[in-house]
């Protein structure tokens, strides 16, 4: 465990030395400050009467406006900031196997299954603390504002870094299967926003293709692959204090994460450096 808390520290520290972790926090940082003015600037009632011009009926409008702001850090969060975070994260592995570092990393008193768990946890807990910062701060300021401190929201930062850790699980055996973060990166935006989508709505591409082979690709690829889109909509769900219906997304995630690691630690201890 000592060994893997080392590997976590060191990864944590390269995302430093990559500024990384600073622009994610400035980033994080800008976004919290023009909330900060906002609400400073602009009162309740005046959030009110913007609801109420919209003309809708029955509606409660501070709940209306608490959804509003917490969609417009969800829906950005979990699309962009997890392209900020596949992008920054894909260079670890392949930076990790570079001619001097993997020797210098094996001549240590650690195991390879170690140093993989270590790069995993390392490069979860960057994307976790810098999503923590974000809905956190977003949390505080519209309980003060709002009188809303309903912890649905703060759920959103684990279901975010959860989607994160099963798309780094596939990017750290790309990386090792190959020692190239383009690749391991293009293969996760793949899945992330192409794969996905399409796969969550094979029920209407089956209404337009006639085709058993088709119908019995999509349906295998879609137990197969991670199901990020249905994990994006659980998130927005939970933003708005739903609770999770269908936990089937979130298990073969899971065990796409599981078997991705797996891999790695097997492949990884089998190659000679």
């Amino acid at each position: 465990m000592k060994n893997i808390i080392t590997i976590t520290q060191f990864t944590l520290r390269e995302a430093f030395s990559k500024k990384i972790f600073i622009t994610f926090i400035g980033v994080s940082s800008f976004i919290l400050l023009m909330f900060i003015l906002l609400f400073f600037t602009v009162s309740v009632d005046d959030l009110l009467s913007a609801i109420k011009l919209s003309g809708e009926e029955g509606i409660d409008p501070i709940g209306e406006i608490i959804k509003f702001f917490k969609m417009a850090i969800v829906i950005p969060l979990y699309g962009l900031g997890l392209f900020l975070s596949i992008f920054s994260t894909s260079s670890f592995i392949p930076n990790m196997l570079e001619k001097g570092g993997i020797d210098l990393l094996l001549s240590k008193p650690v195991s390879r299954s170690q140093i993989i768990w270590g790069k995993f946890f390392g490069g979860t807990l960057v994307v976790f603390i810098n999503i923590a910062y974000l809905v956190l701060g977003i949390w505080l300021l519209l309980g003060f504002k709002f009188g809303d401190w309903s912890i649905d929201f703060l759920i959103t930062i684990l279901s975010i870094t959860f989607t994160f850790s099963v798309l780094y699980s596939l990017i750290i055996l790309i990386g090792i299967l190959t020692r190239s973060s383009i690749l391991a990166m293009m293969l996760t935006y793949l899945i992330f926003f192409v794969f996905s989508p399409i796969l969550a709505a094979r029920d209407k591409i089956f209404l337009l293709i006639d085709s058993t082979f088709v119908e019995g690709l999509l349906e295998g690829l879609y137990y197969i692959l991670p199901k990020t889109n249905e994990l994006g909509v659980i998130t927005q769900n939970l933003a708005m204090g739903a609770n999770i219906t269908d936990y089937q997304p979130i298990i073969t995630s899971l065990l796409f994460m599981i078997l991705n690691l797996t891999l790695s630690i097997i492949i990884f201890s089998k190659k000679d450096y």
